[in-house]
Order: structure tokens, then C-alpha cells, then sequence
């Protein structure tokens, strides 16, 4: 995938400076310029190709709001406000994320995956286009900081993910991670359509369960409990 474009537009320079060291962990994005008021930005933009903007709303003379509506063809949006009323008309202008001030890495690891997943580049095979299939599925990205890197993982080759303390142990096929994160957290990037909890300690992706009873699921051959309070959950979606 070809880098994207970034512009951080924000008039305050910690703002500012906490994004573009969110920014710096991903290699994904380039950040062209950094700018305090959307006046600097559009000036930016007459010179500079810009894919994604990362976009404080309450900012002195233009707005972040006004200054998308008025681009004839704006760049992708990911609000960054301390403000969350605004929040219906960020998504209103089809916004790819919202995030609230203090942002934390983690919100921010969410908002980067939708980009990818966006940017993503499509099939454009002259003689046929494979469309992705239950056994082929989309692909869907999860980070993680691991070892002060970030770390991209596809999530179609997750076997299982389970908690341990303050640490996740995220298993793949030919090898096993380990980073320093809730599985709270993990759960909220995941697309839950894909995955399911089934344990405090157990977060597995539905497509991977070779076979289950009312006590576990069984991953490549591995039992993995399902807790007390998520049977009811596990038997509605497995129904058994």
C-alpha cells in the first residue's frame, strides 16, 4: 500500500506534537505538514497532495467543520476534538473516526486501522476481480506496540487471543505475540462480527472453532474454557 498523504491540522502545539508521534509509529502514514488553523492547511493543500487529515474542530477564525465543508473534494477525516458535541456533524461529513482529547494510543491504533481498511488497495485484475468469500474474508487489521514498535496483524490469522495479567498473547499460526495491553481493549478493535469472547481470559474468532459443548470451544485441537459469564452469549451464537 502506497503511504497516505497526512496533514494534522490543530492549534495547539501539544496537540499537535502527540499526533505526530501517534503518527511516527506507523509506517502507513506520512505526515506532509503540520499546521495551526485551517487557513495555513489550505495553503498547504495547493501545493501538497493530502489523503487524510487529522482535524481539530474549535479552532480560531475557520472551524474544522466549515473548512471540510468548503473543499470541493476534501481528504479523508479523522476529527480530533475536546469536544464531543460536535461529534454528529464529524460523522455527518462522513468522517472516517472521532477522537476525543486526551486521546489515548489505543483509540488511536482503532481510528488507524479503519484508514488502512479504507485505503486498502482493491483487486484490479484485467480479466476477473476475486471477491472475498467466508473461506477468503476481507482483510482486517489489528496493531499492537510490541517491544516500542507497532506491530500489524492481519486478523484472519489469528488463531486465539488470551489474557494474562496486564499482557495479551495474541497466537497465530507460526508464531505467538505478546504485548502489554487489556484484552478489554483488544475486544474493541476486533471486528465482534469475526470474534467472540468467550472467556475474561479468551477472546477466539468464530470461524476457527473446530467444535464446542457448554464447558469449551476447541481451537487446533486446543479446549479453551468458556466462562460462566459468557455461556448465555456462546450459546446463542454457537446454539448449543
Amino acid at each position: 500500500m502506497m503511504k497516505i498523504k497526512t496533514l494534522i491540522i490543530d492549534d495547539e502545539p501539544h496537540a499537535i506534537e502527540i499526533i505526530q508521534q501517534y503518527a511516527a509509529e506507523f509506517t502507513e502514514l506520512e505526515v506532509v505538514a503540520c499546521c495551526h488553523s485551517a487557513l495555513q492547511a489550505f495553503r498547504v493543500m495547493q501545493t501538497e497532495p493530502v489523503d487524510l487529515i487529522f482535524l481539530d474542530v474549535k479552532m480560531p477564525g475557520i472551524n474544522g467543520i466549515d473548512f471540510i465543508k468548503s473543499l470541493p473534494s476534501p481528504p479523508k477525516v479523522i476529527f480530533t476534538t475536546a469536544y464531543q458535541e460536535y461529534a454528529v456533524d464529524g460523522f455527518d461529513l462522513n468522517a472516517v473516526d472521532y477522537l476525543l482529547k486526551p486521546i489515548p494510543f489505543e483509540r488511536f491504533f482503532k481510528a488507524i486501522g479503519k484508514v488502512v481498511n479504507v485505503f486498502k488497495a482493491p483487486v484490479t485484475e484485467e480479466r476477473s476481480i476475486k471477491e472475498p468469500s467466508p473461506a477468503d474474508p476481507a482483510p482486517h487489521y489489528l496493531y499492537l506496540r510490541i517491544d516500542r514498535k507497532v506491530v500489524k496483524i492481519d486478523t484472519n490469522d489469528i488463531i486465539w487471543i488470551e489474557s494474562f495479567k496486564d499482557y495479551v498473547k495474541v497466537v497465530l499460526k507460526n508464531e505467538v505475540l505478546s504485548a502489554k495491553q487489556k484484552i478489554s481493549v483488544i475486544e474493541k478493535l476486533l471486528p465482534m462480527d469475526d470474534f467472540m469472547r468467550i472467556h475474561r481470559s479468551f477472546l477466539v474468532p468464530v470461524n476457527k472453532i473446530e467444535s464446542y459443548n457448554a464447558s469449551y470451544v476447541k481451537v487446533t485441537g486446543k479446549e479453551l474454557p468458556i466462562g460462566r459469564h459468557y455461556k448465555a452469549d456462546c450459546q446463542q451464537r454457537l446454539r448449543f
